[in-house]
């Protein structure tokens, strides 16, 4: 259930507390901290009160609503002994149905984690895939102590930031969504390539997992984004176009087999909130392609 800003405005701090506290994991003094600033003009003005009330705790505070946090994949996690925040966001890339291999990786991490900082890995999963976790995992375990403790503080922000998206509507949302788009220019007939067969693969390793299958529209375009209406995993994708078949339907002879039948572009997502354009310009012969807008 969404609540609308200027209901928000008009509650008691208790009613403010009970329906706002438990964005923050386990910590309805923040709640009850950034209920004396009411009213809030804008919903990010909301979240950003919210957050310097975590900011401006003292330091053993900080720490305690840190450890309040479940481990990434954890045994609380995997038992559902978490919030429905959590599990859902553990959820949305697959950290609920690890092997036991897998599990077992994120296990040692943890502990090698919190045994060095003495609070849990706080990562927005939402802004990445499963491979962007583990490498942000591994390579944060280097930080010294107070990096670390800010670039915890800083992805609570991106957590929170889209729980509160999530429940509240209002003026000056936040911005958490990004957009991939594509569309496909047949350069050798200088016109848009229209019913070209795409799909967009999500890089793990060396799998390959299909996450859309849509088909281009008269501007050579697809009817709506690839990813759109939330952060982009920040990760690495393929782009596959089935070129071939569109230019046997305009009776191009390019060889049997056609010399260019499907074509991969292979590219990375780093920017959750941005707009990556990926066009495919193509003959029979070649291809390019380019970061658009």
């Amino acid at each position: 259930m969404t609540l609308a800003l200027s209901d928000l405005n008009r509650m008691s701090n208790a009613a403010f507390v009970v329906a706002i506290g438990e964005t923050f994991e386990h910590a309805s003094w923040v709640a009850e901290t950034a209920a004396t600033n009411r009213p809030f003009a804008t919903v990010s003005a909301l979240h950003e009160a919210l957050m310097g009330a975590v900011r401006a705790a003292p330091r053993p505070q900080q720490l305690a609503f840190l450890n309040g946090h479940p481990d990434l994949a954890g045994k609380a996690a995997r038992a559902g002994a978490v919030t429905l925040d959590s599990r859902d966001e553990q959820a949305s890339v697959g950290l609920d149905t690890l092997s036991d291999e897998e599990f077992d990786r994120f296990h040692r991490l943890n502990d090698a984690y919190k045994g060095k900082f003495g609070f849990p890995f706080m990562i927005c999963v939402r802004r990445h895939t499963r491979d962007s976790i583990l490498a942000r995992f591994e390579s944060r375990l280097a930080n010294d102590a107070a990096s670390e403790f800010a670039a915890a503080l800083q992805e609570v922000f991106y957590i929170t930031r889209l729980r509160i998206a999530a429940k509240v509507t209002g003026e000056g949302m936040p911005l958490v969504t990004g957009r991939l788009s594509t569309h496909v220019l047949d350069t050798h007939a200088g016109r848009p390539a229209a019913g070209v067969a795409v799909e967009l693969f999500e890089l793990a390793g060396e799998r390959a997992h299909r996450i859309a299958r849509t088909v281009t529209n008269a501007d050579g375009r697809t009817d709506s984004p690839l990813i759109g209406g939330r952060p982009l995993p920040i990760g690495r994708y393929e782009l596959r176009f089935a070129i071939g078949d569109h230019f046997r339907s305009r009776g191009i002879d390019s060889g049997d087999p056609p010399f260019l039948d499907i074509v991969p572009l292979r590219f990375s997502i780093a920017e959750p909130e941005g707009h990556y354009h990926v066009p495919l310009l193509c003959t029979p012969w070649s291809y390019s392609t380019y970061r658009g807008s």
